[in-house]
């Protein structure tokens, strides 16, 4: 009944989503880009499921954090990680807070074109750098249990 979001581009998840719970289900979305949440916007808005769904336009990590201190920790079933990835592992330890128990949480695009599994590179940008940490801490970390898909450019569902 409640999905989280982090990023939402033109909202083809979010209206996924919203398609899909019930009435009453609830999406908190979390992006900054005001162009094409206006997309998606008119795309809820067009689906008749706009009432489902609270955007915050603003880093999601402040909204992350609020919705902690709101008291909304256990509180979601599903959460998507699909922003920008230098700060996955942050949006990943919120979600953990945020996502209960039996709960799931879904990394899109973890494997960056395959690059994660190279050898560093003196040139590589710092967000490969960083989800390749992230991907080789993944099964060691015995709060979840992590279940990488190789489709597309790589979904990591967190159990």
């Amino acid at each position: 009944k409640k999905y989280l979001e982090v990023g939402v581009f033109t909202g083809y998840s979010s209206t996924a989503m919203a398609l899909t719970l019930p009435e009453d289900g609830k999406i908190t979305a979390c992006d900054i880009n005001v162009t094409f949440t206006d997309i998606a916007r008119e795309t809820w808005q067009a689906a008749g499921i706009a009432h489902k769904i609270s955007l915050h336009l603003q880093p999601a990590l402040l909204t992350l954090d609020d919705l902690i201190v709101q008291g909304e920790s256990e509180s979601y079933d599903l959460a998507l990680i699909d922003a920008d990835k230098p700060p996955t592992p942050k949006y990943f330890e919120r979600c953990l807070q945020l996502v209960r128990s039996g709960g799931v949480i879904a990394i899109d695009n973890i494997l960056l074109g395959g690059r994660v599994m190279n050898e560093a590179a003196e040139n590589d940008p710092p967000s490969l750098d960083i989800l390749r940490h992230f991907n080789q801490n993944l099964p060691h970390d015995t709060r979840i249990t992590p279940i990488t898909l190789p489709i597309g450019d790589g979904l990591t569902l967190l159990l």
